[in-house]
């Protein structure tokens, strides 16, 4: 895979920065009252082994644009992969032949000039992984090796994944507005399945990063989904209970995403959410802050401004345990007569504040109940907050894990949830824009047999 130089980087963006002209010239001149459009483009890699064999290697070249115009407050969108001048122009013909057919809607329309991004900051996005394709093969098989090794009980394999892409991405709009820069994401994976006796299990472990230095070892990606996947077998039913619950902190991002979820603008305007009149309300316990970090360094999340080229700024969304703010975009702070708050496209970089208990800690205050390290299922009812999950994990007593557990359901109400609270651990050993350790609930309901 070629690496390309800063120099090469630059023309690219240069490029798309006037496909982008192109594209808004070519609206104006199709008599649209606004435009707006965006560019990207990306290359990368992507291979699997399993049982030490190549299984596939695809190099990926992808590219697109999609433009939305406006004529007054109707609105149409249309998009192609195609890149040269005609393309761009048929497809800006067919948006404005779109919005000429769309009924008026009064928030249809561009973000205010003066929200604009005014400067993208440089946020360490941008580390091209030029990997020769063997070596990439080498470092996915000694992934899977290592966990083949780990046990004896590791019986089979589901292989080992390694991808890295590189991409562009420009947004531009009427109001001025041009934006856009490099970005790049390594990940590397590996799924196993154990076996003892009657008992089959399969599990999987994997990390990802800006940077490829950033990534977690091969071996130690192999050793832990083996430990993850051994660490299931004889799993046993509950009878039915209410306990304490302690989600492992990979599974508690869940629980943020429902918040975000519930406080995003089109919940909110539909009035679909649990969290409706709840702004600068107790929802959490005082100890809890949650927050957004949109310009934190090589950040999974991190941009410098958002889908409608308004610029991301850090926030509380939690703090005290009293809900701070919504997370908007331009269209539905106007559906609700409010400011966007930069958030086209959705939160980025979500945090909780951690606590001072590691994993083994936060497992003895659970004293009795369930570990949570797998759900199954969507089952989260946004517009009441009802959750019911199909779950895995492990049941614990006097502090201790006792035996694993499977085939069972958690059910609560995110309400009762977030208030229940009772403590954060400092446990954030995985990769993902969210950062969170485990959440140690007061009580929920378990359904077994």
């Amino acid at each position: 895979m070629s690496n390309l130089s800063t120099a090469d980087t630059a023309e690219q963006l240069a490029r798309l920065e006037q496909t982008i002209d192109d594209l808004l010239k070519e609206a104006k001149r199709c008599g649209a009252s606004a435009a707006e459009a965006v560019v990207s483009s990306s290359t990368g890699l992507d291979l699997s082994v399993r049982l030490g064999e190549v299984e596939t290697v695809e190099h990926t070249r992808d590219h697109g644009l999609g433009i939305s115009v406006y004529f007054g407050h109707r609105k149409g969108s249309a998009s192609t992969s195609d890149l040269s001048l005609g393309a761009v122009r048929d497809t800006v013909r067919q948006a404005c032949s779109i919005a000429n057919h769309t009924q008026e809607d009064r928030c249809a329309g561009l973000a205010p000039a003066e929200l604009m991004a005014t400067e993208v900051p440089d946020l360490d996005l941008n580390h091209p992984w030029d990997i020769a394709v063997d070596r990439a093969v080498d470092i996915a098989i000694a992934c899977e090796d290592a966990a083949r090794a780990a046990d004896a009980r590791i019986v089979n394999s589901e292989g080992a994944s390694l991808s890295t892409t590189a991409g562009l991405s420009v947004y531009g709009n009427s109001n001025g507005f041009v934006g856009g820069y490099p970005g790049t994401r390594h990940e590397l994976s590996c799924a196993v399945v154990a076996k003892e006796g009657d008992s089959m299990q399969r599990d999987y472990w994997w990390t990802s990063a800006r940077a490829p230095e950033d990534l977690e070892d091969a071996a130690s990606v192999g050793r832990r989904a083996a430990e993850r996947t051994v660490g299931r077998l004889n799993a046993r039913r509950l009878s039915t209970c209410e306990v304490p619950v302690l989600f492992r902190a990979d599974v508690a991002t869940g629980l943020l995403r429902s918040l975000a979820g519930a406080i995003s603008g089109g919940n909110l305007y539909r009035q679909t959410s649990f969290l409706l009149d709840k702004l600068h309300e107790q929802i959490f316990p005082d100890f809890v802050r949650i927050y957004e970090e949109p310009h934190r360094r090589r950040g999974l999340a991190s941009a410098p401004f958002d889908g409608d080229g308004v610029a991301t700024t850090a926030k509380d969304l939690v703090t005290g345990g009293v809900l701070q703010t919504w997370l908007l975009d331009q269209y539905s702070a106007c559906r609700l007569g409010l400011k966007t708050t930069g958030n086209a496209g959705g939160a980025r970089n979500l945090s909780i504040g951690l606590g001072s208990d590691d994993r083994d800690a936060m497992i003895r205050r659970l004293d009795r109940g369930l570990f949570v390290t797998s759900l199954m299922g969507q089952g989260v009812k946004m517009i009441t907050g009802d959750y019911s999950r199909g779950a895995a994990g492990f049941w614990v007593e006097h502090g201790e894990i006792q035996y694993p557990v499977e085939e069972i359901t958690i059910a609560g109400n995110l309400n009762d949830m977030f208030r229940g609270l009772l403590a954060v651990g400092n446990d954030c050993d995985f990769p993902s824009s969210i950062t969170t350790g485990s959440w140690l609930i007061d009580h929920m309901t378990i359904a077994g047999e």
